[in-house]
């Protein structure tokens, strides 16, 4: 081992003892061989109302040469909140690069929650921080349609005409769960022609209590203008960073249009790393198959196969 990355090994060494030290109980081990790590922040408060799960993974590179992996965790930080947060942890890391940022995270992260506790935002709503199926569920992630009103909906950022009020809810399709380390995904889908029922699909999906309490709603849409002979299209990654875009990017690949994939997880406590896209773009695939927007791998194969007989058919024509 080179002398700076026995350095850089020792650094993280003796930031994970300083800050074990410093913030006791709040600080947890998740997986001291992948460098692993979570700890509980909140807005100092004798009953907190404002918290905020903090999980790091240090890379070999880390502190000297690469930033942490993060993500945060709480029921309440979405959208904007999320994104401005990340932003300052961002900020700090690169005003301190070379140098062991994560006291500076947690404490930053404190500052914002005791700001909102100061402030006059709402508490946040009291929903489940674990993100399991409840043993009653049988595993069902598919409850009746229930209407929850304290739960923000996303709304997408087009103007619609009063003419599209009344257009037509399209019929929403559900995927089967995957489960992994007990974070859980599925997929839902619906055929879309107009931003206005992209709109109405995502409101539906939002009065499904399960679905509302996800973790992340990540959704990605495609529709053709035939007019115009171009694609309409977004995402949205709801806190997940980049997943929005890998979403739109598997149907850009896979050229499907007119449709809506939305993918929900359901987090478990356990960092999953680069598995989770995996999982996101796997029951993505998995429900566009399952529609017919595009075909499965034996259908894909059999069509290969298909032409490559006539490509042979062909050649033998012309050699005669």
């Amino acid at each position: 081992m080179a002398a700076s990355d026995a350095e850089t090994a020792q650094q993280q060494i003796d930031e994970i003892e300083a800050l074990s030290s410093i913030y006791g109980d709040d600080w947890c081990v998740v997986d001291e061989d992948e460098k692993i790590y979570c700890i509980k922040i909140n807005d100092c408060l004798d009953q907190p109302k404002w918290t905020i799960c903090l999980q790091v993974i240090l890379p070999p590179g880390y502190p000297t040469a690469e930033p942490p992996i993060y993500q945060l965790n709480a029921p309440w930080l979405r959208g904007q909140d999320y994104m401005e947060l990340a932003n300052s942890l961002e900020e700090i890391y690169v005003q301190n690069l070379g140098e062991s940022i994560l006291y500076l995270w947690v404490e930053k992260i404190r500052e914002v929650l005791i700001e909102k506790a100061q402030s006059s935002d709402p508490e946040p709503g009291i929903k489940k921080t674990s993100e399991e199926v409840d043993e009653d569920d049988g595993g069902d992630f598919l409850l009746d349609y229930q209407p929850i009103q304290e739960e923000p909906i996303k709304m997408l950022n087009y103007i619609t005409s009063e003419s599209q009020e009344d257009e037509e809810l399209p019929p929403i399709r559900h995927g089967n769960p995957i489960t992994d380390r007990r974070s859980t995904f599925q997929a839902h889908l619906a055929p879309v022609v107009t931003p206005r029922q992209v709109k109405r699909v995502l409101e539906k999906l939002y009065e499904n209590k399960k679905i509302a309490s996800a973790t992340h709603n990540i959704y990605a849409y495609r529709i053709y203008c035939e007019g115009k002979q171009t694609f309409l299209q977004d995402c949205e990654d709801d806190g997940e960073t980049a997943a929005g875009g890998r979403l739109l990017h598997l149907m850009q690949i896979l050229n499907v249009q007119n449709v809506l994939v939305v993918v929900s997880r359901w987090y478990g406590g356990i960092l999953l790393g680069p598995d989770r896209f995996k999982h996101i773009n796997n029951c993505a695939r998995n429900i566009l198959v399952e529609y017919n927007y595009v075909p499965s791998v034996e259908e894909s194969s059999k069509q290969a196969g298909k032409s490559k007989k006539i490509r042979k058919d062909n050649k033998k024509r012309t050699e005669h």
